[in-house]
């Protein structure tokens, strides 16, 4: 029976989840704070960690790093609000699992609560199997679907240059914002290789914890520090023969910089309490959501190692920037979803596809993937329908921040639509201040937590 720890400030989903994952078989414990949480992680084994994104205390990054910290290998799963989805994305560059919007659908937990606790299942067996055969497959679980040409101008010219550097060994940095793709491009272009019978090794150094990443990527000897009680190799030596594909490369250590860079130079690795080299044979494919240049300029990445890596660079595109591929792609992650979920959605109806059009996709095609499997596991007719959608893709105008900051001055309105227009704007800036905490906030406003959740629903506010 796998553990699973809640962590939430709203007591009543707390009290929700933990009904409804016991009753599907899970141990589900509770905490309604960041500090307790953290606490309770620490004392027990978790098998998964369900957590709000704005506690009390702490963030969800911050929640994630220290988690990581305890155990990195424990899957988190983090729970938003939609409007915070463009910082959700940040946390899965952090080394959350997976995230889901409110309200909660208990289907849709349960389906991520079993998808987590499978990957898990699979890492810890390969971890745990020494022959090569396992060990050289892909370490990192890459995004369930490959790579799809697009039909616009920008698409074609992406692929011509994966088409053109596969052949050949050069390093190749991928550049775009998180969820545009980078490693099933790197995937594709090691495909195209003449790597392609070696293993293809992808690493997020995002979401290494500092103090294992240099075990991670060079291996250890055992005994070389506390916990080390067998020799382990690394994600280099694992790769030897193929590619190694380092994705949100600027979040490496200086001192892992420093042994990467080493390694560049003389394609050797020493794994850590050893005193001999390694030669290693690997291609080395990097990823990145950020200006390296200004990183160098900053101090915070080696002016030598981007020098080193920057043979050959592409830039994948943002969704928003190519809305001709998007039924593309829509349609090839419809097919995704109905294998994985054993439906027959048949397709989406055509205002559906123009809101996709409309939409800003801050998580580019991680979101839209993700979208389309929520919408058919709720699709009742076999078509995907407007109703079935996220509010911020059927009304992205009527965000909440644009509602606070909207101009009302001119407008000649009655004085009921005026109330309701000054109670949201006071409920929304609580919200801000309080840090999304509703205890507090309904202290604030001078009213009991009922009342702020019956306004909360009446105004059409969605934390």
């Amino acid at each position: 029976m796998a553990n699973i720890l809640c962590i939430d400030d709203d007591l009543d989903l707390c009290s929700l989840l933990k009904r409804f994952l016991t009753k599907n078989g899970y141990k589900v414990e509770t905490a309604y704070n960041g500090a307790s949480g953290l606490k309770l992680f620490s004392q027990k084994k978790f098998d998964l960690v369900l957590c709000d994104f704005r506690l009390p205390d702490k963030d969800g990054i911050e929640m994630i790093k220290e988690i990581k910290s305890q155990s990195p290998y424990t899957p988190i799963i983090l729970i938003t609000a939609y409007s915070d989805v463009k910082t959700a994305v940040k946390a899965i560059q952090m080394g959350a699992f997976e995230y889901v919007s409110k309200p909660i659908h208990p289907d849709e937990i349960l389906l991520n609560v079993k998808r987590a606790l499978s990957k898990t299942s699979e890492t810890a067996e390969d971890s745990s199997k020494s022959t090569k055969s396992k060990k050289e497959k892909k370490l990192k679980s890459s995004d369930d679907y490959n790579y799809v040409v697009g039909e616009t101008s920008q698409s074609k010219h992406i692929q011509k240059l994966i088409e053109l550097v596969a052949p050949t060994d050069m390093t190749v940095i991928l550049l775009g914002e998180s969820g545009t793709g980078k490693e099933i491009a790197a995937n594709a272009i090691h495909r195209a290789s003449k790597r392609k019978d070696k293993p293809f090794v992808a690493v997020d150094c995002g979401a290494l914890p500092p103090e294992l990443a240099g075990s991670e990527l060079f291996g250890h000897k055992k005994g070389a520090f506390t916990g080390a009680v067998s020799d382990k190799k690394g994600h280099f030596e694992l790769a030897s023969g193929g590619t190694l594909f380092l994705d949100e490369i600027g979040n490496l250590s200086y001192e892992n910089q420093i042994k990467l860079l080493r390694t560049l130079q003389e394609r050797k690795i020493r794994m850590l309490g050893d005193v001999k080299d390694i030669d290693v044979d690997i291609r080395i494919i990097v990823a990145t959501n950020e200006n390296l240049k200004i990183a160098v300029e900053e101090g915070r990445f080696r002016e030598d190692i981007f020098y080193r890596l920057n043979e050959f660079s592409i830039k994948m595109l943002p969704l928003r920037e190519r809305k001709n591929d998007i039924p593309i792609f829509a349609e090839h992650f419809l097919q995704i979803a109905n294998e994985e979920l054993d439906k027959e959605v048949k397709g989406f109806e055509d205002k559906v596809l123009e809101k996709f059009k409309n939409y800003y996709w801050p998580g580019n095609l991680r979101e839209l993937k993700n979208i389309i499997k929520r919408c058919v596991l709720f699709s009742k007719d076999g078509t995907i329908r407007v109703g079935e959608l996220p509010i911020e893709i059927v009304h992205p105008q009527a965000s909440q921040a644009d509602f606070v900051n909207e101009a009302e001055d001119d407008e000649i309105i009655d004085l009921k639509t005026a109330s309701n227009r000054a109670e949201k704007k006071a409920i929304l800036n609580a919200l801000v201040k309080t840090n999304y905490n509703k205890s507090k906030t309904a202290e604030l406003l001078k009213v009991d937590r009922k009342t702020l959740y019956n306004k909360m629903n009446s105004l059409n506010i969605q934390f």
